[in-house]
């Protein structure tokens, strides 16, 4: 399977063949953003699949403020624009997890620590959001998914 990146890539041929302009122009800016940070530091790096669906995170949610802006301010079109960008963004995105398919998640790591023999208590909190983080990774809120675990372990 072909890396988040990858994907990107290939999409901007498609978008130009389409000649989809929003879409050619968001990947486009994606891109040179990854790039942007890749290239940025004493050394180069290669981002992961992880720290690019971070990325493609806060690029959405800056194009969701914009739009909010643009709206306050009586730019509707400019906030259609800001919209339709985040949604092109948001569609590399995996599809985020339900509260309910989070505190799951939670349920099966405490079972399983407990049937270590580890009685759990507050404490432990860092020992059940390590794996529980690693599975949820970037489709929940990191802030919910802790409540979540402390509420269990009270």
């Amino acid at each position: 399977m072909a890396t988040l990146k990858e994907r990107l890539h290939g999409d901007v041929v498609a978008h130009l063949k389409e000649h989809n302009k929003v879409a050619l122009g968001t990947v486009r800016s994606v891109l040179g953003e990854i790039e942007t940070r890749e290239k940025s530091g004493k050394t180069p790096v290669e981002l992961d699949d992880a720290q690019v669906t971070a990325l493609l995170q806060k690029e959405a949610a800056k194009r969701r403020d914009t739009a909010r802006i643009y709206t306050e301010a009586g730019e509707p079109e400019r906030a259609a624009t800001e919209v339709a960008e985040a949604e092109v963004i948001e569609a590399y995105l995996p599809k985020a997890l339900s509260a309910a398919e989070v505190e799951g998640i939670v349920d099966e790591v405490i079972e399983g620590l407990r049937a270590d023999g580890t009685e759990l208590s507050v404490r432990h909190m860092g020992a059940v959001m390590k794996p529980v983080t690693a599975r949820v990774a970037g489709r929940f809120d990191g802030k919910a998914v802790s409540d979540i675990v402390r509420q269990r372990l009270a």
